[in-house]
């Protein structure tokens, strides 16, 4: 190797090389433009992972809300059997009442209707001083008289004169 004398032949010959500034540039245009396409590529990364992110979080609020509506729901789903029992409750307790006083009714009505009975039996049997024998004959002077006697009473005796009324009514005199 042969010793290198400036410090651009130094630096050419540990790097093996001695850089032209075009030739510089154009690396580093290249480089620039390799890192571009790498950006490029990190951007839509970086936007697929923010959706990716934002899709998440939308998966967690949508998730929320099912488990809130869900737990509505379920409370609702609570309420209404417990008002199904309050209403069986009282339907129970009228039930209950309704046939208590039934169940009253029932023994009363027996004891009512024997009662009923032991009069009407009790009537049947009295004497009422009628003859053991009766004659047809007198029977039909007894209704007679009856009949004349419901005549009688059918018309007071105030309104008999005014039944008798003339057909024609008379003309009344002006004074």
């Amino acid at each position: 190797m042969t010793p290198c004398k400036t410090l651009r032949k130094q630096l050419a010959c540990a790097i093996g090389w001695l850089p032209r500034w075009a030739d510089a540039i154009a690396s580093t245009d290249a480089r620039i433009g390799s890192i571009e396409v790498k950006i490029h590529k990190l951007d839509t990364k970086l936007a697929r992972s923010q959706k990716k992110t934002y899709e998440a979080q939308l998966d967690q609020l949508t998730q929320q809300t099912f488990n809130m509506e869900s737990g509505a729901m379920t409370t609702d789903n609570l309420r209404n059997p417990m008002a199904t029992v309050d209403a069986v409750r009282t339907a129970n307790k009228d039930a209950s009442s309704t046939l208590t006083r039934l169940m009253c009714a029932m023994h009363d009505e027996p004891s009512d209707l024997l009662e009923q009975a032991n009069e009407i039996q009790e009537t049947m049997g009295r004497s009422y001083g009628v003859p053991d024998e009766l004659d047809g004959a007198d029977l039909e002077v007894e209704l007679d008289a009856l009949s004349q006697e419901v005549e009688e009473e059918a018309t007071p005796s105030y309104l008999l004169d005014s039944l008798a009324q003339p057909d024609k009514p008379e003309a009344v005199k002006a004074t």
